[in-house]
């Protein structure tokens, strides 16, 4: 399958638009509180619904939802604590029988911020509720608590020492719910002083059995012992699923106007891989969004998007 992550560009566009990341700023919060948190919550989970139906309609079996602002402010309160609770609990359910009906993949890949090997116990606090919510959110759409459903992260940094960061890591999962380690999994980055794919096969997913996401266009920065294929098939023996797969091209590829570094996301591809299509769901992370699929799907058609097998 293909997919694509974040806004749908089409439905972002309609009046009013179709998106699932509405949030507020700190003194909207301290203003109006858990109760316009909530509202925004349930609004965020029908567009959710409308998002995965249009990419339904549209051959798209894949979809990674956004994380920011899906439930606003929730590092501030347990979801279950909203008090539309019961509504949102209703249409999740209807999400995910959507999802699971149609085998739909919906993801999520929690922000930068989220440094759960971080020396700072403040630091690893945050990212675990962070982790915890993403966990309640799928548990509340009733999706089963595997790698078909990843939360996706990066390991954070090395802080000097990568086997203490391994160790804090493995420590830190151990503190995590099931419903976050059963379908956590780990990527590489887009530097050498980060976490190759070897790395993250050797020294995390060695200690906690995560599986390892493979990104195509961070092994160009950070995968200096393997080849693409090499790594992505390393990464992908680590699934006990099929595989994700992220991809995407360079911008200065084409002279895209913000290419102001090699590893920015171009925002179409040319092309993927035969063997990447053949043997993952791959994750185009491209600004074109759904309409990037698209265009791949029309220049390849033996691109297929939606699974119903």
């Amino acid at each position: 399958m293909l997919g694509y992550a974040g806004r749908n560009n089409t439905l972002r566009e309609r009046d009013p638009p179709v998106r699932c990341n509405r949030g507020m700023q700190k003194k909207t919060w301290e203003n109006e509180g858990i109760s316009y948190a909530g509202e925004l919550a349930e609004r965020n989970f029908k567009s959710l619904i409308r998002i995965i139906r249009w990419n339904i309609r549209n051959g798209i079996g894949f979809y990674r939802c956004t994380s920011q602002s899906f439930v606003p402010w929730n590092s501030q309160y347990n979801i279950e604590e909203l008090p539309n609770i019961d509504p949102i609990r209703e249409i999740a359910v209807t999400c995910g029988s959507i999802i699971m009906d149609n085998n739909v993949r919906l993801s999520f890949h929690p922000d930068y911020f989220v440094k759960p090997a971080s020396e700072s116990e403040d630091t690893r606090d945050k990212a675990r509720r962070s982790l915890e919510n993403h966990g309640s959110w799928l548990d509340l759409m009733n999706l089963p608590k595997d790698h078909r459903f990843p939360i996706n992260i990066h390991i954070g940094g090395h802080y000097g020492d990568k086997e203490k960061t391994a160790e804090r890591f493995e420590e830190f999962f151990q503190t995590l719910s099931d419903s976050v380690t059963e379908r956590l999994v780990i990527e590489n980055d887009d530097s050498s002083n980060l976490w190759s794919v070897q790395e993250l096969h050797d020294m995390i997913h060695s200690r906690t059995n995560c599986p390892i996401t493979f990104d195509y266009h961070h092994h160009t920065f950070s995968g200096t012992r393997n080849s693409y294929r090499e790594a992505f098939e390393l990464a992908s023996e680590t699934w006990d699923c099929r595989p994700v797969t992220h991809y995407s091209q360079p911008a200065i590829l084409y002279e895209e106007d913000e290419a102001d570094r090699p590893q920015t996301h171009a925002s179409y591809v040319s092309q993927v891989p035969e063997w990447l299509m053949k043997n993952s769901d791959v994750m185009l992370e491209c600004n074109g969004k759904e309409q990037a699929v698209q265009q791949l799907m029309d220049s390849n058609p033996d691109h297929t998007t939606l699974d119903r097998s």
